[in-house]
């Protein structure tokens, strides 16, 4: 069971081992403490042997009055062996600060022979502390150089892909909103896997209870009728087991029975089973335990939870028969509420890492659960995943910030408004589960597409809502009649959009990152297509040159730069830019003049990325005008003149298909 806290309170420690100090090595009970996997314990008595061999400053600490501290010879092997110890207990109980420090001090201190993977650990603690470049150097360095157990590599392989997708997570979160809920559900200990039933609430703390000796897990309610003080569930549990814990609770779809995980601890081992128990005249009956289809001797079976009809249970268990590690598996439950079978839900959701908590939305058949088995944030990661025809879509990391570089468990969505859920959380901890309140704030992008001529909706256009990093298309809807798109943003990342239709130029524009919110949607400016037709001459306006010249002026440069973003937007299509004169001068200047000109348009276009087998340049001189170079009486017409000083552009063909028709 993730972050529970099994040591003493520090005060009793103090008070049951001070007395030893003087005569024994705090060293032998780090040992013993970190052997039983106490490593918050085990940390304690290895500072402190720390401590006595100056590797750290003596800290203001309970002591017996004349007690008196022999000093030894100090041997670099206690020291490089009481660093990596105490590194190792921070780290495996999660406190990645203090780790970091006692890991960077093996390396320095050239202890990392004896302890080739204090540089694995170091940079997933630079990684868990958020200082990504610094994680990915330090991984890629213990690569290149460790020549053990392939594992560690896989393992450096894979928080090096965290480091990457952290980065990347950080840089754009989500449009979601993560607040920590404040007391009653805070305390000084794990609060965590909120549940919610008949507008009560139900989670499980291991909340410091007056005349306990221990931070004891519990189920606690919170009854909606009365003060806002949660109240312990009390269980008649006739086994005279000491520190009985429980915790994660689940209903059946009456709300008539409650699932939890109950666990003890027998010599050093944690025993943890699912057991179940009915509610009778409001007060729960004996806890029964599961039978063997969901608890197999001599493993844990841990996290039920119940779908809404009450048919089936899914839970966590490293029971034979999974990935590896802790699996999540699905158990069919008979009319009495007990397993009738259990499955493994597969390689596809789980791996050879830990997979808990698992979560199923029936309605959208949608399971949530944590791993640490795929490329994260680091520790637990929430994963979602959906069922269709008993098979399971690859799982989806949920991103930042639902998930966080520690460890994000027990996901619930709230009961009465969709856009709001929970999830238990110790991003702000070194030791201990809060349970945190999210809030979706994603919005819609919305606009109408139009006919650039007529300036009416224009049916038919196919928009693709694009992810301008990845490329990748998120979402593709064709507009109907109204000519109205609209997509879900959800994040920060930059987007693009992509509207096409046949004889019609394709148009990439970024969408806006943000705008006026006007009932939950932003309005981005309305969008326009320009039709063509093939081999119809579009007139380019503005394209000016000296007299007598085919030099480019700079406008002539900006008003070109439109037509090279109309071809980078529609890749396929070849053209033709064709340039022409008036009349005055001789066929054979004006059709030099205007092969010139053209060649000049096209050289530039080429120099701004275009293949130059998609565009060439024709000077048509003055044998094409589309206005009378003189009046009828003879006299000169300046107007039609500067109309037949043209430049134009025409679609050919298809690249992608040649021959066809391009508005097809």
């Amino acid at each position: 069971m993730k972050k529970i806290i099994f040591t003493l309170l520090i005060l009793l420690v103090f008070k049951g081992v001070n007395a030893q100090y003087s005569k024994d090595n705090p060293k032998v009970y780090g040992d013993k403490a970190f052997n039983n996997k106490d490593y918050y314990e085990a940390a304690f008595y290895y500072k402190r042997a720390a401590e006595g061999l100056s590797l750290t400053l003596l800290q203001a600490i309970p002591y017996h009055a004349g007690e008196k501290t022999s000093k030894k010879p100090t041997k670099q092997s206690d020291q490089a062996y009481i660093s990596y110890q105490l590194a190792e207990s921070y780290r495996l109980y999660e406190n990645y600060v203090e780790a970091e420090g006692w890991y960077y001090k093996v390396i320095s201190a050239n202890y990392e022979k004896e302890y080739p993977l204090a540089r694995l650990w170091y940079g997933v603690c630079l990684r868990a502390t958020q200082r990504f470049d610094d994680a990915i150097k330090q991984l890629e360095q213990f690569n290149a150089n460790y020549n053990g157990d392939s594992k560690y590599k896989d393992i450096a392989t894979k928080e090096i892909k965290n480091c990457h997708f952290a980065k990347d997570q950080y840089q754009y979160p989500l449009l979601v909103e993560v607040t920590k809920l404040k007391e009653p559900y805070a305390s000084d200990g794990s609060d965590y896997s909120l549940l919610q039933r008949d507008g009560n609430s139900y989670f499980t703390s291991s909340r410091f209870v007056k005349d306990d000796k221990k931070h004891l897990n519990r189920v606690y309610l919170l009854d909606k009728s009365k003060s806002g003080v949660p109240t312990v569930v009390t269980f008649k549990d006739p086994e005279n087991k000491k520190e009985v814990e429980y915790g994660t609770p689940s209903f059946n779809e009456n709300g008539k029975r409650m699932y939890f995980t109950r666990w003890y601890k027998e010599g050093s081992k944690t025993i943890h089973a699912i057991y179940y128990c009915d509610k009778v005249d409001n007060d729960w009956s004996a806890p029964k335990k599961m039978n063997s289809n969901v608890n197999a001797d001599g493993f844990n079976s841990i996290q039920p939870f119940v779908t809404s009809d009450g048919l089936r249970m899914f839970f966590s268990s490293n029971k034979p028969g999974g990935q590896g590690g802790d699996d999540i598996w699905v158990a069919y439950l008979n009319f009495n509420g007990d397993a009738v079978s259990a499955t493994n839900l597969g390689s596809v959701i789980n791996t050879a890492f830990d997979e808990e908590a698992p979560y199923y939305d029936l309605p959208n058949k949608k399971l949530v659960y944590s791993s640490k088995g795929f490329v994260g944030l680091g520790g637990f990661d929430f994963f979602e995943s959906q069922s269709t025809l008993d098979k399971w879509s690859e799982p989806k990391n949920l991103g930042y910030p639902i998930n966080s570089a520690k460890d994000d468990l027990y996901y619930l969505s709230d009961h009465d408004d969709a856009k709001k859920f929970y999830i238990s959380s110790d991003r702000e901890s070194d030791c201990c589960l809060a349970i945190f309140s999210a809030e979706n704030k994603k919005y819609t992008l919305s606009g109408i597409v139009t006919d650039c001529d007529t300036h009416q909706p224009l049916e038919g256009v196919k928009v693709s809502f694009i992810d301008s990093l990845t490329k990748d298309t998120i979402q593709r809807m064709v507009v109907n009649k109204t000519g109205r798109y609209a997509f879900d943003v959800t994040d920060k990342r930059p987007h693009s959009l992509r509207l096409e239709r046949g004889c019609y130029f394709a148009k990439n524009i970024p969408a806006p990152a943000s705008g006026t919110m006007r009932n939950d949607t932003l309005y981005s400016p309305d969008i326009c297509l320009q039709a063509f037709t093939p081999d119809k001459p579009i007139v380019i306006k503005n394209v000016l040159y000296d007299f007598n010249k085919a030099t480019l002026r700079p406008a002539s440069k900006l008003v070109l730069d439109t037509l090279v973003i109309v071809l980078k937007d529609n890749p396929t299509i070849k053209v033709e830019l064709a340039a022409h004169t008036d009349s005055i001068g001789s066929n054979l200047y004006n059709d030099k003049l205007s092969q010139a000109r053209a060649q000049a348009c096209v050289t530039y276009i080429i120099s701004k990325g275009i293949e130059s087998a998609r565009i060439y340049a024709k000077g048509y001189g003055k044998r094409k005008p589309v206005a009378p170079n003189s009046l009828p009486n003879g006299k000169d017409n300046p107007a039609g003149r500067q109309l037949n000083r043209r430049t134009e552009f025409k679609v050919l063909k298809d690249l992608k298909a040649p021959g066809s028709n391009p508005c097809k």
